[in-house]
């Protein structure tokens, strides 16, 4: 029991973390990712694309089952329709008075007519209708096709969080340099800034000349300058990554994890060769030739009769006056059931087009798919390449940057010995400022690489 208690001690203590963690705004990259994949507008709404797919199949699933309907009609007739009848009486009142010899002439007219009101003024109707789909083979397939449209969304889902987890991972890797490059330029103007008061008591005192000052603060110039700059575009980087995560652009921001040498020692290339059904975007291509192949289906399948069955029970009540649910008054009931074949036999050859239209799409979706493996393949191994070269990059602007400290350290300490010349150190210490942007730069272009490199492979789920 007690050890029980402590794990779960231990657990809810993570979890406290974690959660206080997000609150204040500090991000590892994988809680960036996973916050992006709850706030990003495209992840929240390929998720709702997923979810109307879903009804979507309960909906054509819906049509094979029996349906029910009820109605009722009342009409009230103000006037009530008149019609026309031939007139038999007439003829027959002539043939009974001139048997009687009342009448010797014929009428004036054997043709007429008269009109008659039939009906009642209040009519009520209610009814029940019912009808089951007992066999259409087009329904098959769409249940089917149906199905396969919410596998193409959810497909499309987790695209979508791939290309947002990329998009995340550069941002995040952006902030991170940045940072590190802020950090670095503050150690420099420091540095300089030293440098700057240092070589101002020798003016002062006649030791070095005014222009040996003038380059001291010129480099310190630089040096703010560029903090400046890289200060106003640390904010902007921050942005950048909340907009990506889809976080309020006015919230404070704050990122765990940190770079090293070490990141790019970690870096892994996987010695397997491409496989291009590993990305998302071919099992896209899969499933929507298995579309395509549903639609052919759904042609040939229009040559098949189908069958509906249907019943229908109602009943009527005609009234002179407005007692249509007297308890006391008759309602007439009628039913029937039925059953209806449908045979298409000929459409004008409007379905063997439609089929050969199908064909040719399936036919474009083979070529696409072909042509996404040869590019697909060719991407990895273009994403290997860049990533290769970018570590043989990295690797080389670390040993520079490494060099131009060592340059700077030796400079300064001859300069402080008396056995060196200030322009020595502004030389140095610029050399060192292009070392550094230049290590930073290569620093970046291998996690972006490393980021391309992955999704290239399919190794971004």
């Amino acid at each position: 029991m007690p050890k029980k208690f402590s794990f779960s001690l231990i657990l809810s203590l993570i979890i406290s973390l974690s959660v206080s963690a997000q609150e204040s705004g500090s991000f590892t990259l994988q809680q960036a990712i996973e916050y992006a994949y709850q706030h990003q507008a495209a992840v929240i709404n390929a998720g709702i694309d997923e979810k109307i797919a879903d009804a979507k199949v309960k909906e054509i699933i819906g049509m094979g089952l029996p349906q029910l309907s009820a109605s009722f009609d009342l009409k009230d007739f103000e006037k009530i329709p008149t019609q026309f009848i031939p007139d038999f009486l007439s003829p027959a009142i002539y043939h009974i008075l001139k048997d009687e010899n009342l009448v010797q002439t014929e009428p004036a007219n054997n043709n007429a007519v008269f009109p008659v009101q039939f009906g009642t003024r209040w009519n009520a109707t209610a009814g029940l209708t019912a009808s089951q789909l007992i066999f259409q083979p087009s329904y098959l397939v769409g249940v089917q096709a149906s199905k396969t449209y919410r596998e193409i969304s959810r497909k499309n889902l987790t695209r979508t969080k791939i290309e947002t987890s990329v998009a995340v991972s550069k941002a995040y890797y952006n902030a991170l340099v940045s940072r590190e490059r802020f950090k670095l330029l503050e150690a420099n103007v420091v540095r300089l800034q030293k440098l700057k008061d240092d070589t101002k008591a020798l003016y002062d005192n006649g030791f070095v000349e005014k222009i040996d000052y003038d380059r001291v603060v010129l480099a310190f110039n630089n040096v703010s300058t560029e903090k400046e700059n890289v200060s106003r575009l640390l904010v902007l980087s921050d942005n950048l990554l909340k907009l990506q995560m889809g976080m309020d652009i006015g919230s404070p921001i704050s990122l765990s994890d940190s770079l090293s040498s070490e990141t790019i020692k970690n870096i892994s290339m996987s010695v397997e060769k491409p496989d291009a059904t590993k990305r998302i975007e071919y099992s896209m291509l899969e499933t929507q030739k298995r579309a395509d192949m549903l639609i052919l289906k759904n042609n040939r399948t229009g040559y098949i009769p189908s069958l509906v069955a249907y019943g229908s029970l109602s009943t009527s009540a005609q009234r002179d006056e407005f007692d249509i649910f007297s308890s006391g008054k008759k309602w007439y009931p009628t039913g029937l059931i039925g059953a209806t074949l449908s045979w298409n036999l000929f459409d004008g050859f409007q379905r063997e087009k439609k089929i050969q239209q199908a064909k040719l799409s399936l036919q474009k979706t083979e070529n696409q798919m072909l042509n996404a493996t040869n590019a697909f393949t060719l991407e990895a191994e273009a994403a290997r390449t860049q990533l290769m070269n970018s570590i043989a990059s990295f690797n080389t602007q670390k040993e520079n940057l490494e060099l131009a400290n060592e340059v700077v350290r030796v400079t300064k300490i001859k300069y402080d010995q008396g056995v060196g010349s200030n322009l020595e150190v502004i030389t140095a210490e610029t050399s060192l400022r292009e070392a550094q942007t230049n290590y930073y730069s290569a620093l970046y272009d291998a996690l972006i690489n490393k980021v391309d490199y992955d999704r290239a492979m399919g190794a971004i789920k």
